[in-house]
Parts: C-alpha cells; sequence; structure tokens
C-alpha cells in the first residue's frame, strides 16, 4: 500500500500521539490533489494495490488555518475533501482507497463509501483513560455510534484496539464484544487490528512504559477467541521484534505494508522487508499472500458500490486476493514465474496422496487445489506431468483444422462476448455478417487445400435460422469435401436447432450425424454452474441442458469434447462443480475425448468493460486448471489441450510442462479470441507449432479430431 498522510492536522489530543501536529509546523494544512496523484501515481508505478488515507480528525473545528484551506477550495469539511480525493486516485490510477477518517455520520460514511473499497477507525478502547481526555472524538459513544453507523451503510469496516493506553483486561473484554455484537448485527467487521502501545518523544505519554508483551498476546488470543470466525485479525509486524511469533496467538494478517512511504503514525518503526516476512511466515508452515484493502468476503455488491466494484474485481484474483501478475490471457506481457520458495500446506499434500488414476476428486477437494500457491502450486503441476507421461508419453499432438464462423449475428446476449453483434450493431470489429452456403463451401475447399483434415462450424444464433439451417451447412461442408471431419455446433446451436425443429435432441442429432457430422465442440458451457451462467449468460442454455445435449450425442454415437471458460467472475468452487459434472457424464457415456480450458480473455468484452469482470485468470490459476483437471480426469479423458490463442506461446509450453498434451488447431480463422483483444493471431503453422514444441524435447505429432493417427500429415512449410 501506499500511505497518503491528507492532513496532520486533527481537533484531538491523544496522549500517545506523533502523527497529529499544529499548523505552523506544516507547510501546507492539507496534502493537494496534485501531491495526492502523484504519491498514488508512484505507488501505482511499484506494484501497490491500496491507497490509504490516514488523516486527522475534524481539524477545521479547531483550526481556522484548516477551515479557510477547505472553504477555498470549494470543501465543506475535511470529510469531503477526503472523499473527493480518493474518487479521484480511485478513477486515475486504479488503487483502491482504504480511508481512516475516524469517527463519522451516517451521511459521511456513505459519501467515502462511494469512493473508497473500505473504511477504519479504531475503538482503541471504550475505557475512560488519561489518554482521551483532550479527544472530543474518542468518547465510547461517538465510537460505538460510528461501528454502528458504519454498519448500517454496509461498509468493509476494520477497527480494533490499543493495548496498554491505561485500560485493563476487563476493558479489552468488554470492547472486542461490543465489536463482536456489532458485527453481529450488521455482518461488516472484516478485521480487527490489536496494536500494541510504545511511547514517543515528545508526547504527554513519552514516559509511559510500552505494552506489556503478555499483555499483548493474551489480547491477541482473546479477541480470536471473543470474536466471530469470519473477522481476521491484525497486528502490525514493524510494531513487534518478532511478528511471526505473533502468528501462534491466532492473527491471520499484517496488515498494509509500503514500499514507497513510512509509517506515518509510528514513523520510528520501519516496515519489515517482505521477502523476510516471507520468509518467517514460510518457517511456520504457513504463505504469506498479498490482499486486497477489502477482504474477500466483503468484496460483494452488498458491501461496495458499482463504481468501486468494478476495480476491486480489476484487481482481484478468483480468490478476492491481490492478482500478482501482469500476464493475461491473450495479452502480450510474458507469464511470470511460479514462486516455489514458500511452504508447501499439509492439505495439498494430503490430497495428491490419495490420488490414484480413475479415482478423481470431490468437489472440496478440487476447490482446495485450485486455491493452492506458492511451493503447491509446482508440486501439483509436477505430479499432472508425470501422469500425462504415463497416460499419453511425450507427443504433443495437433490437428491441422479450419475455423469457421458463419455468421457473428446472435439473438442471444452473453455478456462476456465480443464476438456476436445484434442485426444492426456496428463497431470497430466489423459489420454484422452472415456467410452464404457456397462461402462456407469456399472456405472448406480452401482448407482442404491447405491440408486440414477438420473444420470446426460454430456462429451466433441468426433470427433467421431454422432447424434445417444446420443440417444445411453440414450438407455444404461433405458436398464441398467429401472426407472433412465435421466438427461443428456448440450445445446451443444444437438446443436450438432442435427446438425450432420441434424435434428432440435425439432425433435433431441423428438428423446432422446422417448428414456427416462427426463431432460436437463443448462450447457454450462457460462454467456450468446455473448461479454463475445467471451473471455470464443470463438467456443461454442452463448447465443441465448442455449436459443433456452432450448426454444425447453420445447417445447417437457423436463425440464431443470439454471446455471451460475460466477467469471471468466465478471462484475455485465453481471450477471443481465444472469438473465434478463433466467428469460424472464421461463416467456414463465415455463420449469425451479432451478437455480444453479457454482462459477468459477480458480486454474487449462486454461484462470487463460495464465492470463486472476479473482481468481472466491469472497465470498460477491457468497452471491448475490444465494440471488439476489432468489429475481429475485421469484415465477417463485423457486428452488435455492448451489453448494457444490464449495462452501464447511461453504460456503454451509451460502448461504442456503442467499435464497437457496437445496443443489443438492451426485455425487458419480464429475469431473469436481475436474480437475479445487476444494479440496471438489467428492461425499457427506447423512450421510454428514446432518451434513451439522444440524447447520441450518432445515430439511434434498430427492428428485426427478423435486422436487417431493421420496418414499423410502436413509438414513444416506445407501449412
Amino acid at each position: 500500500m501506499v500511505f497518503i498522510p491528507l492532513t496532520r492536522l486533527c481537533r484531538d489530543r491523544c496522549g500517545y500521539c506523533t502523527f497529529a501536529t499544529a499548523p505552523a509546523r506544516v507547510s501546507s494544512p492539507y496534502m493537494s490533489l496534485d501531491e495526492v496523484m502523484a504519491l498514488a501515481e508512484a505507488g501505482r508505478r511499484v506494484g501497490v494495490s491500496e491507497a490509504l488515507f490516514t488523516l486527522g480528525e475534524r481539524p477545521e473545528l479547531r483550526y481556522d488555518e484548516a477551515a479557510r484551506w477547505l472553504a477555498q477550495r470549494g470543501y465543506r469539511s475535511t470529510v469531503d475533501y477526503v472523499a473527493n480525493a480518493a474518487q479521484m486516485v480511485l478513477e486515475g490510477t486504479g488503487l483502491l482507497p482504504h480511508v481512516n477518517a475516524g469517527a463519522l455520520y451516517d451521511f459521511e460514511l456513505r459519501q467515502v463509501r462511494a469512493a473508497s473499497a473500505s473504511q477504519g477507525m479504531m475503538i482503541e478502547t471504550l475505557a475512560d483513560v488519561p489518554a482521551h481526555r483532550l479527544a472530543p472524538d474518542k468518547t465510547p459513544e461517538r465510537r460505538l455510534a460510528t461501528l454502528e453507523a458504519a454498519g448500517r451503510e454496509r461498509i468493509p469496516f476494520t477497527t480494533g484496539l490499543l493495548v496498554g493506553i491505561g485500560e485493563n483486561r476487563r476493558d479489552r473484554l468488554e470492547s472486542l464484544e461490543a465489536i463482536a455484537a456489532s458485527h453481529r448485527r450488521f455482518g461488516h467487521v472484516q478485521e480487527v487490528i490489536i496494536q500494541n502501545f510504545l511511547p514517543k518523544p515528545r508526547t504527554a505519554m513519552a514516559s509511559e512504559a510500552p505494552c506489556d508483551d503478555e499483555e499483548f498476546r493474551w489480547t491477541i488470543a482473546v479477541a480470536r477467541l471473543v470474536l466471530p470466525p469470519e473477522i481476521h485479525l491484525q497486528a502490525p509486524p514493524n510494531l513487534s521484534d518478532n511478528p511471526e511469533e505473533l502468528l501462534r496467538y491466532g492473527i491471520d494478517d499484517f496488515g498494509g505494508i509500503s514500499p514507497l512511504t513510512l509509517d506515518h503514525v509510528n514513523p520510528e518503526r520501519a516496515w519489515p522487508a517482505l521477502d523476510r516476512l516471507a520468509e518467517l511466515v514460510d518457517e511456520a508452515g504457513l504463505i504469506l499472500e498479498p490482499r486486497l484493502s477489502v477482504y474477500p468476503e466483503w468484496s460483494t455488491d452488498e458491501f461496495l458500490d458499482p463504481g468501486v466494484k468494478s476495480a476491486v474485481m480489476a484487481s482481484a484474483d478468483s480468490m478476492g486476493l491481490l492478482r500478482q501478475d501482469l500476464w493475461t490471457s491473450g495479452g502480450e506481457a510474458s507469464p511470470p514465474p511460479v514462486d516455489t520458495r514458500r511452504a508447501r500446506t499439509s492439505r495439498i499434500g494430503e490430497i495428491l496422496g490419495r490420488f490414484d488414476v480413475g479415482r478423481g476428486f470431490s468437489r472440496d477437494e478440487l476447490t482446495e487445489l485450485f486455491r493452492a500457491r506458492g511451493a503447491d502450486v509446482e508440486v501439483i503441476a509436477t505430479l499432472a506431468d508425470e501422469v500425462r507421461r504415463e497416460l499419453v508419453g511425450d507427443d504433443v499432438t495437433y490437428v491441422v483444422n479450419r475455423n469457421i464462423n458463419y455468421t457473428n449475428v446472435c439473438t442471444f446476449r452473453c455478456r462476456f462476448c465480443a464476438f456476436s453483434k445484434g442485426p444492426l450493431s456496428l463497431n470497430l470489429r466489423g459489420e454484422p455478417y452472415l456467410l452464404t452456403l457456397d462461402e462456407l463451401a469456399d472456405r472448406v475447399r480452401e482448407a482442404r487445400d491447405r491440408g486440414a483434415t477438420e473444420v470446426c462450424l460454430q456462429g451466433g444464433i441468426h433470427p433467421s435460422f431454422d432447424g434445417d439451417y444446420y443440417v444445411e451447412v453440414v450438407r455444404a461442408v461433405k458436398s464441398a469435401v467429401p472426407d472433412m471431419h465435421v466438427h461443428a455446433f456448440s450445445a446451443l446451436e444444437i438446443f436450438e436447432g432442435a427446438r425450432r425443429s420441434e424435434q428432440d435432441l435425439e432425433t435433431y442429432l441423428r438428423r446432422l450425424r446422417d448428414e456427416g457430422l462427426k463431432t460436437l465442440p463443448g462450447t457454450a458451457a462457460e462454467i456450468l454452474r446455473d448461479d454463475v451462467r445467471a451473471h455470464l449468460c443470463p438467456d443461454k442454455i442452463s448447465a443441465a441442458q448442455w449436459l443433456e445435449v452432450h448426454r444425447a450425442a453420445h447417445r447417437v454415437g457423436l463425440r464431443s469434447n470439454i471446455t471451460i471458460m475460466f477467469g471471468a467472475l466465478e471462484d475455485p468452487s465453481a471450477w471443481a462443480e465444472h469438473l465434478v459434472v463433466t467428469r460424472d457424464l464421461q463416467r456414463e457415456t465415455g463420449g469425451f475425448t479432451e478437455f480444453v480450458p479457454l482462459p477468459f480473455v477480458h480486454m474487449a468484452t462486454p461484462l470487463f468493460l460495464k465492470g463486472l469482470a476479473r482481468r481472466g485468470p491469472s497465470f498460477r490459476e491457468a497452471i491448475l486448471m490444465h494440471a488439476v483437471a489432468r489429475l481429475h480426469y485421469a484415465g477417463l479423458i485423457n486428452n488435455i489441450q492448451v489453448s494457444w490463442v490464449k495462452m501464447g506461446v511461453e504460456g503454451s509450453r509451460r502448461l504442456l510442462r503442467a499435464g497437457a498434451n496437445d496443443v489443438g488447431g492451426t485455425l487458419m480463422d480464429e475469431n473469436i479470441s481475436r474480437a475479445a483483444g487476444a494479440v496471438h493471431g489467428q492461425e499457427m503453422d506447423v512450421d510454428s507449432l514446432v518451434d513451439l514444441v522444440n524447447p520441450l524435447g518432445r515430439p511434434l505429432v498430427q492428428r485426427s479430431t478423435l486422436y487417431g493417427v493421420v496418414e499423410t500429415p502436413v509438414s513444416a512449410g506445407e501449412s
């Protein structure tokens, strides 16, 4: 985080504080907006995610200089100014403001909520202590009123105790119980800080003893017992000589650490080095992970203003923690190395210890594996690659194919789709189109001339289509090139074709099969959980309908594959559900040939542009999707495909070392990922695939759609 001390003036005079000062000791009562933005931008450049606004409480009520400064610039109060500054930082840098503005009223909390991801105010103590005698905003009534108001306003809130300022154990218990009671009413307290008092020179309490270590640790332990378990517990690491010892007493958070600014409240205590802190946490058998200012449990529509929610999603990974890499699916950035320094957790070891080919994992086990971090990711990937070698050998397979998207007009409104257009829409990616059957046949013949053994046919659901259209498409392909493998039609297209023909699924699929359809792509699966689909594609077929289309296809002798579009807005439990239900169907029918993870490409998608999606999966999540799938499907589905369009060359290589064995098709005309903003091209010819695979020291082998041998494969230089 970056520490922004918006004003050091304060109407309160606490006996221990060196942060607050007098107007004569500062060049200006407040930081200017230019100074705020310069500091925030410097923080953004070094990779911080949080702008921590810390400031004195209501200085305009004590100092004429502060009141005049605000009035001259059109601000009614300090709270008015901090809300504006936070809004500028949020919009200008993407940093998430956390605002510590003290004891506020409902309307003030509401104003700041619109510009911040979280807010905070330390209770410190509800006891009547000398340290607060000159601090009108530190009365128990004011502090509790603010805590309650924050709950009513649905604000992710941080509060806490300051230990050793004249209170006793009973006082601390009463303060903790008051926090717990407020949280039980409103569910808004995301974090409680237990901070130890350290005396500072030139304060009223300079001669007081520092907080006793035993009292400090007792308070942490008791807080963990008194507070509801969902409330996180923090102790600042720079205020303890051995912060790792505090882990044994119940904390799960070290708070903000800045690579750029000092701790303005405790300037004499330097932040610990992050690498060293990570080592100490690692030695305790835990993993140090950066988070956002708002914890995952509170990163919801209920607790975040819509404008803030979009910024949170842009910074978050699938678990709601800080996204740590610049790599994005379809983007230009190189994939990052996986951090293998950190501890392997016993839970992951236990799950992997139970692995056996053909066993699969439970939903809970899959969710745990997808949440893996640090060295656990490498352990999972290594095992997946060993299983890949055991099941399918070292061959890296591919198919020479051509994508043909016969229309980009669609009556459905999938919120992630940047390819489809309404009948009258125009945008920078071109006009709506519908290929004629002759044009389609020409593209099939061109594909054959370049060595393709497969055409992959998909398109939008055009309003003019009837149930015969898809039959005519297959007929046109087979008439043009009789031996071309027809891999065509998403589950949505099949469902709509059957509906418009007034036929059941199996009858309609037999018609298509008899015309020459051979296999179905697994597209339109997205995430096979309906609560997620309600956000991604609310008018599309349900998860059960997708499964039923593929079940029916397998019954009539058509094979298909499984896809998953991951990284948009769902969490690992949704991925687990997807893998469980598809594996269950494979056990029933045996009709799936491969699993194809499709990382969400975010750049030009409506969902992301409206602030409703993340920036796709992190690279760690992409590794885990391929590796965990290899283990879960092992023995039932033995082909795991990499999408070079979405992962890029280096990303694809990395995944081929993490359990994948196939790089999909040469494609020739990839449009859908490109429309969403992917930059990895529309075609990967055989020469390029050779270059991709050669560094792995594994053979590149052309296959058929059904993973059979191709008698006359395309040679390098021919495609």
